[in-house]
């Protein structure tokens, strides 16, 4: 009787963490909260059959890191779109700009104006406000910059 009990409330449980996990996936979907779901609902099947809390984690491990494995590039390949979707600032790479406050290498300070937007900006020499620069890349939100040259 206390057996099938805890049977139907680690059942429960392991369900309730499946439901979790596909509530997180269609808020961030990003096909990792899939797949924990999928070994929480494997669990919850263990549970109904009697097994033991470590064996559930087993399961949960197995299905887990099994399905990751066989079809989480199948599915990003399928609904993610295309592959390395390009960032904002990655299509600024070779623009040129203004710099709006002195770029100083030794602090990492420095704003830029490039196509009408304001940016962070770095750059390996200091470069005075006022100056034209060319954004040579990016990392995250924060611009590289040189100083323009003309041909």
């Amino acid at each position: 009787m206390l057996a099938d009990l805890l049977a139907r409330i680690g059942t429960l449980a392991w369900l309730a963490v499946a439901l979790v996990a596909a509530i997180v996936e269609i808020s961030i979907p990003h096909f990792g909260f899939a797949f924990v779901g999928a070994g929480a609902v494997a669990a919850a099947v263990a549970a109904y059959f009697g097994f033991d809390l470590t064996t559930q984690f087993a399961v949960l491990v197995i299905v887990l890191v099994v399905s990751l494995a066989l079809l989480r590039s199948r599915l990003v390949g399928l609904f993610g779109g295309a592959r390395g979707v390009p960032s904002r600032t990655a299509t600024l790479v070779g623009r040129s700009g203004i710099v709006t406050h002195d770029i100083d290498p030794t602090v990492g300070t420095g704003r830029v104006n490039v196509g009408g937007e304001d940016w962070a900006a770095r750059s390996t020499a200091p470069i005075a406000a006022g100056a034209k620069v060319r954004v040579v890349g990016a990392d995250g939100i924060v611009l590289e910059v040189t100083v323009w040259m003309e041909g």
